[in-house]
């Protein structure tokens, strides 16, 4: 029996891998052919402001040393040939590696997304689990309303909110940026930057909590409607007790699921929300690379958000194996 489960098991990865590789095969051909039909001109680009002091030599050297004379599809496919070796090629915008681009700015993403997904969770899971006790009652009504409103909310226009009530108009947040103006990043404490990434994460933690609760609200209202939850009923359990003893188990791994699988949500509002708040991340990079046509990063970027987002789901897969026996044994069945 354990040799088959282990087949199976090695099977489930092989196939989340292939499905993975065919995935960013698929995304970066499609970005690298939206790029390559912008009107943006790279050239153009990289020259900036002094457009007019470079001769048509110099425009065709500059193309040459970037490989943007070569037909599209000879760049393509030695962009991947490069990427097969470990070599995500040089950022046009920042005129260093992309790996080391990616690797500087998703460290202060990585920040503002972590902090932004444990509260969404955390507030959703529990907003939901008082809305689902609280059936039809006031509070109820009003956790649906906000959810609701806030599921039709885009993440830019709450972080302009946000930012004039209590940048603007209150004055207890910085406008912008990840740090103090002037101040070198070394410089800088931990403090400071916390204090500079509150609006950022509130942002995305306010817009994140509405699937997460409606979400939890109905599979708690689904498991207080089953029989075993009437029986616990007639047999004199109720409240959070009740809840607590016969429903979390089957609201938390509905719950932790979707929270893994939000990747991708909370990965494109941290490009707004960065955006809006002047945030040094990725996000803002990503905005950069294609206004400006920087094809290694923007691609660069595309493969390392889509492995990002897939490690979401993927993970979110295993804790429900580990959590749920049944799921796992359901899957080496198959």
């Amino acid at each position: 029996m354990a040799p088959e489960i282990m087949m199976n098991s090695a099977k489930y990865v092989l196939g989340k891998a292939l499905r993975m590789i065919s995935l960013l095969v698929a995304l970066c051909l499609v970005s690298f052919i939206l790029v390559k039909n912008s009107p943006i001109d790279p050239v153009q680009a990289y020259i900036g402001a002094d457009m007019m002091r470079v001769s048509e030599e110099q425009r065709e050297l500059i193309a040459e040393n970037w490989g943007l004379d070569k037909p599209p599809v000879e760049q393509f496919f030695s962009w991947a040939g490069a990427i097969v070796q470990g070599d995500f090629g040089t950022s046009m915008i920042y005129r260093e590696p992309v790996i080391e681009v990616i690797g500087q700015r998703f460290a202060a993403s990585l920040a503002l997304m972590g902090v932004a997904w444990v509260l969404s969770g955390i507030f959703g899971f529990l907003m939901g689990i008082i809305a689902g006790m609280n059936r039809g009652k006031l509070i109820d009504r009003a956790i649906k309303w906000y959810c609701l409103t806030l599921a039709a909310t885009p993440t830019f226009w709450l972080g302009l909110i946000l930012l004039m009530i209590f940048a603007v108009w209150l004055g207890w947040f910085p406008i912008g940026m990840g740090v103090p103006v002037g101040v070198l990043s070394e410089n800088v404490s931990i403090s400071e930057k916390l204090y500079h990434l509150i609006l950022p994460a509130l942002t995305l933690s306010i817009v994140g909590v509405a699937n997460i609760a409606l979400h939890t609200r109905q599979k708690l209202l689904d498991v207080l409607e089953s029989d075993y939850v009437l029986f616990a009923r007639a047999n004199g359990e109720s409240g959070l007790g009740l809840v607590w003893q016969h429903g979390m188990r089957n609201i938390a791994l509905p719950a932790v699921t979707l929270q893994f699988a939000s990747f991708s949500e909370l990965f494109g509002g941290s490009v707004l929300a960065e955006q809006v708040f002047s945030y040094p991340g990725l996000g803002q990079a990503t905005v950069s690379a294609g206004l400006r046509g920087d094809v290694p990063l923007l691609l660069g970027i595309v493969l390392f958000s889509a492995i990002f987002v897939f490690s979401g789901n993927l993970i979110g897969d295993i804790i429900c194996s580990v959590v749920d026996p049944q799921i796992k044994e359901g899957r080496s069945s198959v």
